[in-house]
């Protein structure tokens, strides 16, 4: 009651004043010496004094009937400060209630505004009260926006997280040599990646809740407390997003941990990258986006303000990693990672300029651009220093048993996998500015294979295979054994021959590649005859008639020349199974049928005792040829 008895003298006192002007009016009326501008100066005072009169009682009444009004709204308002519940769990009743409350709430502290005097009157006070009841209003309206949200957000399982598979393509390993395994699975990984999702939204909350976060929005922006549910909104998005990260096994790590770290770690983080980076954009923030469409919509820009606050510390972790490996060493087995992330980005392009295409987000977009950019050039010089790799790669002892080297196991497996690569690596190499990638030139018939008109692509295997197949020559030429040596490089081009048949690599190499090397190997394999029997059947040659002793001589230098070529040749390798059978057979063709001839026209000149194998003994014996267990007539196994 005392603020009451305050405010009361005030009123009084302006109706004194009032009455006392208008007193002094009527004096000076009196004065008969006035003149007719006086006379109208006065009128015109007079009537304004009355108008001020009246609007003071007016101003009266109207500043109790808003008083009224704002004690009504106010308990309606102060009695949910000390409740424990939840106004939207207590039905949509108590809901409209509250909500018709602040709304009055607001619009009296509208009405006060504009009846405010340039005093200290009672609508000061009734305005203050407005405001203070409005505050605690929006405070107790912003405890529900995060109590909705935090109940109606929807369970994001593994099924969301992993909505569209990605399989990685290789597991290489830290050298260039090491890995020996004839499957690195490029074609499943890129049939599995090829096919790409379609743009996935679900609602983030539960649909029936999407109208009561927008009737807060609606009643928080009427009452210029706007700031303060967009930061409330897009912390909570924010916070949901890095959650979703996490569910996604994706770590906040700095460019300097990421350039640390080994390469089986980083490996598994590249491939929970691509998967994240395709969940997030495709899935999560589209359906991020049409939320705070439906919230924030009506009000301009500032939905498209909060979209951009909510996700951009995410997108920012995740464009950073992808920065690192950019910048990361160019070594080859990063190579297919590099790509994939590539492919990744430039699949999602669409996605994020939509996503971001107000000023507020273009440098999140522009972000984005430039990492697609750097991953782009970041693979095509790993792409091209490849064939370096293969050329540097040396060895000071010849490989055991003349078997296929790892490089050409790792090589050949390499480009296999590339070839799956083909359509992005020919836009990257298409890119470079005139650079020619280099031709690869036939050393017989001094043929280009440019003159092919190969794409960039076609060019690059065919130069890393020529590389490889010198790197191979290199290399044998650290056998001892001239017969060793091209049975090595039989192998070796046999086991390039057999990769490039595959259809997808068969694309680039062409026909006339894999017909030039299956006669490469085939050349290999009659050296190797030549090499190694040619002197053994010399000694069954038909020189006309000869000698006793001498035919003895020849059988018994037969015997041990076959023996000697039986020990070593069975602890070589042919790995091929149809490879090593046509070797045999072709071996056994040319042995069988010298020998035949030999023991038909001289056997009966040459005792039993030096005649050791029957045709059939060394058909048998041949075929113990190239198992890669070295063993002696003397413990065969026939």
């Amino acid at each position: 009651m005392g603020d009451c008895e305050a405010v009361i003298p005030t009123h009084d006192g302006e109706q004194h004043v009032i009455l006392a002007a208008q007193h002094i009016v009527k004096a000076l009326w009196t004065n008969k010496n006035l003149s007719d501008d006086m006379r109208k100066i006065l009128a015109d005072l007079d009537t304004h004094l009355s108008t001020m009169t009246i609007l003071t009682e007016s101003k009266a009444g109207l500043t109790n009937e808003v008083e009224d009004q704002l004690i009504c709204a106010q308990q309606r308002v102060m009695s949910w400060q000390s409740n424990q519940l939840m106004i939207w769990d207590s039905g949509p009743q108590e809901v409209s209630r509250y909500l018709q409350a602040v709304d009055e709430v607001r619009r009296l502290t509208e009405s006060l505004g504009s009846l405010l005097s340039n005093n200290n009157g009672k609508q000061k006070e009734l305005l203050d009260r407005a405001h203070s009841v409005l505050q605690m209003a929006m405070a107790r309206l912003e405890k529900e926006l995060i109590h909705i949200l935090a109940h109606s957000k929807q369970f994001l399982g593994p099924r969301y997280i992993s909505f569209q598979s990605y399989e990685g393509s290789v597991v290489c390993e830290e050298s260039i040599v090491s890995n020996e395994d004839d499957s690195m699975g490029g074609k499943s990984r890129r049939e599995s990646n090829s096919t790409e999702s379609e743009e996935c939204i679900i609602s983030l909350v539960h649909p029936n809740v999407v109208s009561d976060i927008k009737s807060i929005a609606t009643v928080m922006f009427a009452s210029n407390y706007d700031q303060e549910f967009c930061q409330a909104f897009t912390s909570f998005w924010e916070i949901a997003l890095n959650e979703f990260l996490i569910n996604c096994e994706v770590d906040k790590l700095s460019i300097e941990d990421v350039l640390k770290m080994k390469w089986d770690s980083l490996y598994c983080r590249i491939r929970k990258w691509c998967r994240a980076m395709k969940a997030v954009i495709r899935f999560y923030l589209c359906s991020e986006k049409w939320l705070f469409d439906q919230v924030l919509g009506e009000f301009g820009s500032i939905c498209s303000i909060c979209f951009v606050e909510a996700s951009k510390t995410s997108m920012l972790c995740l464009l950073n990693f992808g920065e690192a490996i950019a910048m990361g060493p160019h070594s080859p087995e990063i190579l297919f990672c590099l790509i994939d992330m590539y492919e990744v980005l430039a699949n999602l392009l669409q996605d994020i300029d939509a996503l971001f295409s107000e000023e507020f987000g273009s440098f999140i977009r522009i972000e984005f651009h430039e990492l697609l950019m750097r991953l782009g050039n970041s693979a095509r010089v790993t792409f091209k220093k490849f064939g370096n790799e293969v050329a540097s790669e040396t060895s000071n002892t010849p490989f055991p048993r003349g078997g296929i080297h790892p490089l050409t196991k790792y090589v050949m497996n390499y480009i296999k996998t590339l070839a799956g690569y083909g359509d992005t690596l020919n836009l990257l190499l298409e890119r470079q500015d005139g650079e020619e990638l280099g031709t690869v030139v036939d050393a017989e018939d001094g043929q280009s294979a440019c003159s092919y008109h190969f794409r960039p692509m076609a060019r690059y295997l065919w130069s890393v295979a020529s590389i490889l197949e010198t790197n191979l020559d290199k290399k044998s030429r650290l056998y001892r054994d001239c017969s060793l040596k091209h049975i090595f490089m039989m192998n070796n081009i046999h086991y390039m021959v057999e990769k490039v048949k595959d259809p997808e690599l068969g694309t680039y190499f062409g026909d006339e590649w894999i017909k030039k090397y299956i006669v490469k190997f085939q050349q290999h394999a009659r050296s190797y005859e030549r090499a190694t029997w040619s002197s053994v059947l010399s000694l069954l040659r038909d020189d006309g008639k000869l000698g006793k002793s001498v035919l003895r001589e020849r059988c018994r230098r037969f015997n041990v020349a076959f023996e000697e070529v039986y020990k070593s040749q069975t602890g070589w390798i042919i790995p091929d199974v149809q490879l090593r059978e046509d070797v045999q057979i072709s071996t056994s063709q040319k042995v069988i049928h010298a020998y035949r001839t030999f023991m038909g026209r001289y056997s009966i000149c040459i005792e039993d005792k030096y005649i050791k194998y029957t045709e059939h003994n060394l058909e048998n014996y041949i075929l113990d040829l190239f198992e890669g267990s070295q063993r002696s007539l003397h413990n065969s196994r026939k």
